[in-house]
């Protein structure tokens, strides 16, 4: 069954995007409430094969919502689109290395004009549904960028590509741990329920105060840090697979659909 956006939805989500356009960069988690957003990660046209079937071989990480053709810039999923504007921050690699970070990636497609571009699946998402039952989402509360993290979960290789799973971190109640897990697991079109709760050890992580991306967290008494797979881990697949070139969002700006939550609920 198709879910169609509202009016307020639809407005919400173009006024973010204009302004994102127009120069504003913020993270975007609780932004456009009650709309799909989604992770980027742009490729020459002769490693778009083997970034599809990475996506397809680990759709926990990397659930594809769409694949953008070479030498188009506009989404489906937000007709009037550009995904080379209306990202807040978009972050340059070369030969696995970044080299920048923008606001515009318009240069990028100038010089690749053979970029395909992946739109993958986001746990801001579910987070609207979390907010909605009351759980808290301390990033939100506390206007900070949501923490992620480089684990010892290896995914499944594909050609040329391959890397560890990132996670992003939430600090649940412990209480409210399987309200979490029921209320994620609704959308595994963007990654769905946890990967792992409790201790991070267990998944390579050594210090929870120090992530990869994003900014650190803040766990209070009774609550449990409940991990997710995160559409930043073919950032790390760029990190360690070297392709010559790739353009992708900056880790917590994201690119906002007008698309319903609601869409990808099983």
């Amino acid at each position: 069954m198709t879910v169609l956006a509202t009016a307020d939805q639809l407005a919400a989500a173009r006024a973010a995007r204009a302004a994102i356009r127009a120069g504003h960069s913020a993270p975007t988690s609780g932004v456009a409430v009650g709309l799909t957003q989604a992770n980027l990660i742009s490729v020459p046209a002769d490693w778009a094969f083997e970034t599809l079937l990475f996506a397809q071989r680990n759709p926990k990480p990397c659930p594809v919502l769409e694949v953008i053709e070479q030498g188009q810039v506009e989404s489906r999923l937000a007709p009037g689109s550009d995904i080379r504007t209306d990202i807040g921050r978009y972050r340059v690699w070369r030969d696995g290395e970044l080299v920048d970070e923008v606001t515009d990636a318009t240069a990028a497609w100038e010089e690749h004009p053979d970029l395909v571009s992946f739109l993958i699946g986001c746990s801001f998402t579910f987070e609207t549904g979390l907010v909605q039952a009351g759980i808290p989402i301390r990033h939100q509360e506390l206007g900070r960028n949501v923490p992620m993290y480089r684990t010892a979960i290896d995914c499944t290789p594909a050609g040329r590509l391959s890397g560890e799973t990132v996670v992003s971190m939430r600090p649940i109640p412990a209480d409210r741990v399987a309200d979490a897990v029921q209320i994620s697991g609704r959308t595994p079109a963007v990654h769905g329920a946890p990967v792992h709760i409790g201790d991070p050890a267990s998944l390579g992580i050594a210090d929870l105060s120090q992530p990869d991306f994003g900014d650190a967290p803040e766990v209070r008494e009774g609550e449990v840090p409940v991990f997710w797979a995160c559409g930043v881990t073919p950032q790390a697949a760029i990190m360690a697979s070297r392709p010559p070139f790739a353009v992708t969002h900056a880790p917590g700006y994201m690119f906002i659909t007008d698309v319903p939550d609601a869409e990808y609920f099983v």
